[in-house]
């Protein structure tokens, strides 16, 4: 799987995936890899000017297999492109950005997700293609960051693994807390109470949501545990 990701100056690339899908150059790395498709030149190393060229955007395991690639080379068949690779602080950030699992190199996952997203949903069940239709319409990226989705007095009802937004900070929903997100990891936890007092939008597509309220598991960053969550609580 992938194998660098900087070009021969150093600088990194512009492949780490924000809660909301746009895409930043920042030199955190992070636990999952995935794609859109095919979205840079590999001659450059550089984004074409598209955010995606699928509706199959896919989280994948950044060890997979042995496999081996240069990150925003030619990896291709012929020298081609291949696909474009992306990187997410963990599971949480991808289901966020409108990412799901992959049926290849994490087969468990993607069972589980379609199984959760079907019942969370209300589907009898949920193929890959029915799975990105759905969220290709409620991504930030892809639907045009739609208004806001969820009152801010609503917050205790959503799921753990839910992200949102308030201002310019994101913040994972775990256990009560709220989690501040960066690209290095969630640095301080803050009561529910705290966030409902300012504007808050949520950011995880509906769908997905959902599929995290019928019981689906996202890995999430070490920063991020059960264990820290007390000690680190802050007030806004």
């Amino acid at each position: 799987m992938p194998s660098a990701d900087a070009p021969p100056s150093g600088s990194p690339l512009q492949n780490r995936v924000a809660p909301d899908g746009s895409l930043h150059a920042d030199p955190a790395r992070g636990m999952f890899t995935g794609n859109r498709g095919i979205i840079h030149d590999p001659a450059t190393r550089a984004l074409t000017g598209r955010r995606w060229t699928t509706r199959a955007w896919i989280v994948c395991a950044c060890a997979w297999r042995g496999r081996r690639r240069e990150v925003w080379g030619r990896n291709g068949p012929g020298g081609g492109a291949g696909w474009t690779e992306l990187f997410f602080l963990d599971e949480v950030t991808a289901l966020a950005a409108g990412h799901r699992p992959c049926f290849h190199c994490r087969r468990e996952a993607a069972v589980a997700f379609a199984a959760a997203f079907a019942t969370g949903n209300g589907m009898a069940n949920a193929h890959a293609p029915r799975i990105d239709a759905i969220l290709h319409a409620e991504r930030w990226l892809s639907a045009g960051r739609p208004s806001p989705r969820r009152a801010a007095g609503a917050l205790a009802a959503l799921p753990d693994g839910a992200l949102v937004s308030a201002g310019v900070a994101y913040f994972a929903l775990r256990a009560g807390h709220a989690l501040a997100w960066t690209f290095a990891g969630y640095r301080r936890s803050i009561p529910l109470a705290a966030l409902e007092a300012m504007p808050v939008t949520l950011v995880t597509p509906p769908a997905t949501v959902a599929a995290l309220a019928a019981g689906y598991r996202p890995v999430w960053h070490e920063s991020g545990s059960p264990a820290r969550l007390d000690h680190g609580s802050q007030s806004l």
